[in-house]
Parts: structure tokens; sequence; C-alpha cells
């Protein structure tokens, strides 16, 4: 999950539905109080049969909402107080009978009527059994949500309580936060629209033999990042990665490789489908000579591995690249790195290139957080330390700018 200070001091509504999932609603709020946000909760009577408001409101450090009618307390715009609060609202988990009466306009008690009552940008995690998932109204009444605006993150596929797999189970907290972000995102979800966006992400490994490879530090959250931020943009994502340890983003097209030759080949069959290319991988230099097939015994002395360049994807990439299509590369740079950025940007005819250098501490592999500069042929920017969504957001800023 990607942190983010897009979240610090957003007053997010979360609403809780009767299913077994409600439990999965702490996990969720407790993200968002971590990450600085001011969380308000409202529950259904049925939501309270899996898991209580006290522990909801410990959580929260607020009451939670309920009633319609609240006893000794002002109540004639109870429900027009919470819908007036909130920057944006998530229904987790959303029930086929919660995006029933929300589809259908229909408000009985506190929560529905809330629903109506709210207007600001609201997502739906439905969590249900498959075979309701599937159902033709509950379908029908998916899509009269998406078409009047709201957000929806897809049930995943996966063990249910029923006791049997199926699609229907809470998508994962990574993917839910992906679409609040996608929700609550400054840039509009059309900045993108039409677009494809191609990027690659995270390193390459560059076998010796059945056991020993040649390889980085890149853990991909960079690339992954720029992923997340072109699909909440509303563009058409290509996202080709390395192995890893993370999860990529729903709602992109994720191709897995594992040399470069595996994602030269990738980027060569998608390249020229695409308007923009950021190629945020760390791409091996040098792979061996030649591989063995067995397990190489080690010697006496010294071991010399003859290597071999790999192909320059960007600069391939850079020799082809048609009049609309914006290139953007990455440079890790030690050694005068604003120089050396700047004689990359050149060779590979890019329209853009990210300097970061991995002895600044917070920057560049494997962490949160990074620091970068901007630099095209005109001039550079310098983007704070922040973290990798939010530095993805200013790269993206940038490009789109630069099209202006």
């Amino acid at each position: 999950m990607f942190p983010s200070k897009l979240l610090e001091k957003k007053r997010i509504l979360v609403g809780i539905t009767g299913g077994i999932a409600a439990y999965k609603a702490c996990l969720f709020i407790r993200h968002l109080v971590t990450a600085g946000a001011e969380v308000r909760a409202m529950m259904t009577a049925s939501a309270e049969k899996f898991i209580t408001p006290l522990t909801i409101e410990s959580l929260c450090r607020y009451p939670v909402y309920r009633d319609l009618f609240p006893e000794n307390q002002f109540a004639a715009t109870h429900h027009i107080e919470l819908a007036d609060w909130a920057d944006a609202a998530v229904i987790i988990p959303a029930t086929a009978n919660i995006i029933g009466k929300t589809a259908n306009g229909i408000g009985d008690d506190f929560f529905s009527t809330n629903m109506l009552a709210l207007h600001c940008p609201i997502l739906f995690a439905p969590a249900m059994n498959s075979n309701m998932w599937k159902n033709a109204a509950v379908q029908r009444n998916i899509a009269f949500l998406k078409s009047d605006g709201y957000f929806i993150c897809d049930p995943e596929e996966g063990f249910l309580a029923e006791g049997y797999s199926g699609v229907g189970r809470l998508a994962r907290m990574e993917y839910v936060l992906q679409h609040l972000y996608r929700a609550i995102h400054p840039g509009g979800q059309a900045s993108l629209q039409g677009k494809t966006v191609m990027i690659t992400a995270g390193g390459t490994r560059e076998f010796l033999d059945p056991v020993r490879m040649l390889t980085n530090r890149s853990s991909g959250k960079m690339g992954f990042a720029l992923a997340w931020e072109a699909f909440a943009r509303g563009a058409k994502v290509i996202l080709v990665h390395g192995p890893g340890n993370i999860s990529p983003p729903v709602g992109v097209k994720n191709i897995s490789v594992v040399s470069a030759e595996d994602m030269y080949q990738v980027v060569d069959e998608n390249f020229a489908d695409c308007d923009i290319f950021i190629s945020a991988a760390a791409v091996a230099d040098y792979r061996p000579d030649a591989f063995s097939k067995d397990k190489i015994k080690k010697g006496k002395g010294p071991m010399n591995i003859p290597m071999q360049r790999t192909k320059d994807i960007l600069q391939t990439m850079g020799e082809r690249k048609a009049a609309h299509q914006k290139l953007i590369g990455f440079a890790v740079e030690t050694v005068d790195p604003e120089e050396n950025a700047r004689k990359k940007l050149r060779k590979k005819q890019l329209d853009m290139i990210v300097l970061n250098n991995p002895h600044v501490k917070g920057a560049a592999f494997e962490g949160d957080t990074n620091q970068v500069t901007l630099i095209t042929e005109k001039d550079s920017q310098p983007v704070e330390m922040g973290y990798k969504i939010d530095i993805a957001r200013e790269i993206l800023e940038a490009v789109i700018a630069g099209e202006k």
C-alpha cells in the first residue's frame, strides 16, 4: 500500500454494512487514521451483528452514526450534517442491499438516507456471495451506479465464508486504497483519458546458472506508483515489471517479465500503441555471456564471468519515437548527477529525465519515499522528499504540462 500526503487532513466517511467482511473495515480505518485522515463512520443495523460500534469508535475516536432519529439529540438535519462534512465516502463492505438502495434512490434508515444526501466522491467496495455478485439485478445496479459517477472497487476471487471459492471476496486493502486515491485525485480522472501509458518497473534478473543471478536493489515501487497515478488520471496503463514482492495495481494491464531481454520484447511489442512511455525499471546493462544448466562449482581462485551488453530499451525507443509520443527516463547518478542526466536525456532523445541519487537518505531504492529532479532540455525542477505516489503525481503533472 502506498502512503500518500493526499490523505492528510482529508475527511473520509466510512460506511460499514452487514457482511462478514465488516471486520476488514477496521484495518481500512486504521490505515486512514495513520495516514492523517479524519475519519467518521456509519453502520447499518446488520453491520452491528458482525462488529461492534465500540470497536469502530475506538479506531475513529468519534461516535458511530447509526440512528436516523437519535434520542436526546437534535435530529432534524442529522443526516445532512454528515453528508456536508465528508470529502469522500467509502462503503466497505458494500452489500447487495445498500448497492440496490443507492442505485434506486431508496432511503429508509440513517445509512441509506445519508447516501442520498452525500455530494462527494463515493466508492463502493462490494463483498458478497459469488452467486449474489453475478445476479443480474446486482450487476444492473452496479452499472447504474457507475453511470451516475460512483466509483466501484470490484470484489476479487478467493475463499468465501460459504466454504468455497468464487468472485465476491472484498478486494485487498491496497486495491481499495488505489480506487480511493483515484476518487479524490486533485488532477481529475480525465487528465489522461484516451491516452495509453506504458511503464516499466522493478529490476531484471540475469541468470548465471539455475541458482545464481545478477540483479539490483530496485523494488519496483516507483514504477508501480506511476501506474497508480496514471490509472487515477484515466489512462489505459500497461505495466511491464520485473520480479518483486509487492502487489501490482488493479485496473491496468500487468505484464510480468524476468530478464532485460524479456522486458525489451514486451516494450517493443507495445510501444507503437502508447502515447507516453516511462522507463522506471532498473534494467541490467550486462548479462552473462553464457548460461550454465548446472550449478557452477566454486574454484580455488577468483571467478571471471564473461559478460555481454543487453539491448538499451530506452535508447531504442527514443530512435523510434513518433511525433505524438513522450518518453520519460530515470537516471540514478552519484557523480556530476545533473550533467550526466542531461547527457542521457540528449543521447536517448527523451522529453524528460527523472534524476535521483541513492546517496541521499530516503531516496531511490526500496523505500516508500524519494527525492528527484525533473530535467528537460529547457530547465530542471527539483521535487522535495516525499512519498513515491506523491512524486509520481509531480512527474505526470510535469508531463501533462509539457504537452500544453
